[in-house]
């Protein structure tokens, strides 16, 4: 059975340990990926280290170069990628699935490959002229989520390495195995050191994200984990980028045509089984129209099949893991128990962490699963009867990551779009993110942007350089 190593150094590192990861389709093993210790990760952040003062004076466009060297080698392999991702991960290789991921992981390349962020003149008259430069931060510590890891991965390494910082990432300890294939394959196009991967738990994502040399942290995941991230970059003083998930709010406005977006409100709800941090979690239906969304949804989820993604014709996977598997399954039976209207679609394989698609109806703000994001193919659909009712809703948890108004007259939606607490507020979509579009949360959501002009300024610092004529 196939060990895959970290790249340290442009090397790949004999693993400290190692540990079995598994398919959660099937529970067939995929191999061993490894385990760091705290050497490998001081080895690992030494490297970037050293690297990064000859990679950020390398010229705008050989780094430009390099990163479009690396958008053809991910091109190159996205079949092998897509297929090793949905091994690990589950998510069907059809779709939205793995070979979505791989073509987001390619255009997320090339686009910042294509922007610059050429010195600006901020002031000038007769006697000074001021310009504000961007330069490199240094070493940037990502840590990526398992539920999109290639593409979360790609998010974080490219902005920086394109502004002439250097990586050390840590992939989850669910999803390592086809992460760390990613980065072997595109540290081909790097010199050693400008990207790094150490592997692991919690702990070792700490030790990462302490250690001193870090100039830069970003990370998606979890509140609670985020919470520790601020704290640790009290200690190397480090910026972060937080995205944290979020429990997002979708709410169709009285009188659209329900048949018309029962499509896009149904993906929106339930990609990636539902563990997309941006996706609909909450979704408010005007009491009128309660039945036919009911109705279609419950059409649309019928058709569906649930299995394993290596199988074409599968749309709907596994959840990834036994930890989230039991949550949202616990969630739906503390809905059922409370009375609410359960309605599950899809034959579910008796092995693997599979989940019927899930309406759950006749449920309230307050429930658990309205209040604490689900995370998977579970959606509550809440009745309103006025429409402040439904934005009150809406905005009363601390989340604030995306939302989404539905609607047959979308030209007349921006000052209602404006009442919603969200970084990101969608009409007739929802998560429909774009590699130009800045995307950043509100609230507990997290703080900072990824994406465009703002997410490549995320990875540098400004420097002004002051004339006196």
């Amino acid at each position: 059975m196939q060990t895959y190593r970290n790249t340290v150094d442009g090397n790949l590192a004999e693993p400290a340990s190692r540990y079995e990861i598994f398919n959660p389709a099937n529970g067939q093993s995929l191999g061993y990926a490894p385990e760091s210790d705290e050497q490998e990760v001081d080895r690992a952040v030494h490297a970037a280290l050293l690297a990064q003062k000859t990679w950020a004076k390398r010229s705008d466009g050989e780094r430009r170069d390099i990163t479009l060297k690396i958008a053809q080698i991910l091109e190159d392999n996205s079949g092998y990628l897509a297929e090793l991702l949905t091994r690990e991960q589950g998510k069907p290789l059809s779709g939205p699935g793995s070979r979505f991921e791989m073509q987001a992981c390619v255009g997320w390349t090339q686009v910042p490959a294509s922007l610059e962020l050429p010195p600006e003149t901020v002031y000038e008259d007769d006697e000074r002229k001021d310009t504000l430069h961007r330069v490199p931060l240094g070493v940037v510590a990502a840590v990526a989520p398992w539920n999109w890891p290639l593409m979360i991965a790609i998010w974080q390494i490219i902005p920086a390495i394109r502004m002439g910082n250097t990586v050390v990432l840590k992939p989850s300890e669910y999803t390592p195995i086809a992460t760390l294939e990613m980065v072997r394959l595109i540290s081909e196009a790097l010199p050693p050191g400008v990207l790094n991967t150490v592997t692991g738990d919690g702990n070792i994502g700490s030790k990462l994200t302490h250690h001193p040399d870090i100039s830069k942290i970003m990370f998606t995941g979890s509140e609670a984990t985020g919470r520790h991230i601020v704290k640790a970059s009290a200690s190397n003083l480090a910026p972060i980028t937080l995205e944290l998930g979020g429990n997002d709010a979708a709410i169709v406005l009285p009188g659209t045509d329900i048949k018309r977006i029962a499509n896009d409100l149904f993906w929106g709800a339930f990609l990636n089984m539902g563990q997309t941090c941006a996706c609909i979690k909450r979704l408010y239906v005007q009491e009128d129209d309660y039945e036919a969304v009911m109705s279609e949804l419950s059409a649309i989820a019928s058709q569906m099949k649930i299995g394993d993604g290596m199988d074409e014709s599968v749309l709907i996977g596994p959840l990834q893991n036994k930890m989230q598997f039991e949550k949202v399954r616990n969630l739906v039976s503390d809905a059922r128990s409370a009375g609410c209207d359960v309605r599950e679609f899809g034959e579910v394989p008796e092995q693997g962490y599979f989940l019927p698609i899930t309406l759950v109806g006749n449920i309230m703000d307050g429930q658990r699963l309205v209040d604490e994001e689900q995370f998977g193919p579970a959606l509550p659909i809440i009745r309103y009867r006025e429409l402040d009712d439904a934005f009150e809703s809406a905005n009363r948890l601390d989340a604030g990551l995306g939302a989404s108004l539905w609607t047959d007259r979308p030209e007349e939606t921006i000052e209602l779009a404006t009442r919603l607490e969200a970084g990101t507020v969608w009409v007739n979509q929802h998560g429909a993110i774009h590699p130009m579009v800045p995307f950043g949360g509100n609230k507990a959501s997290g703080y900072g942007v990824e994406f465009g002009i703002d997410g490549l300024k995320a990875v540098t610092q400004s420097r002004v350089i002051s004339i006196k004529k």
